[in-house]
């Protein structure tokens, strides 16, 4: 039997985690939410998750820095951002630098599943 898909939730925010665990999980999805971007890049999780989900503005990582840690470790993971703070420069850095999609807080179930649905879609295997 084939494992479902692997998506990992990156926000400070409690609130978005909770909701946005409960619709991935609704969709058949394994979700690991994650308070910080260093409980998720120290967390055995990272070697298995086929898309994040990741908020810009956190303490200590933000989405941005998370983005391009994982690159510089080589990994290709797609990245989905949303943020309450749509600021351009960081929208046109996130893109850049290879991530999916770049939302404002909150996106409807519709529109995330669309791009999570296109993230796995671009994943050979999870993790690299």
């Amino acid at each position: 039997m084939t494992r479902p898909p692997s998506i990992t939730v990156i926000d400070d925010d409690a609130s978005f985690r909770a909701a946005t665990d409960s619709l991935l999980r609704a969709r058949g999805y394994t979700v690991h939410a994650f308070e910080s971007a260093g409980d998720f890049l120290s967390s055995p999780v990272l070697d298995e998750t086929s898309c994040v989900i990741t908020d810009v503005k956190m303490p200590s990582i933000n989405g941005l820095e998370l983005q391009s840690r994982l690159r510089s470790q080589g990994r290709t993971v797609p990245i989905i951002f949303i943020t309450a703070f749509p600021e351009e420069s960081a929208r046109a850095r996130a893109l850049r630098d290879g991530a999916l999609c770049f939302l404002a807080k909150t996106p409807d179930a519709c529109t995330l599943l669309k791009y999570v649905e296109a993230a796995l879609a671009l994943r050979p295997a999870a993790g690299r």
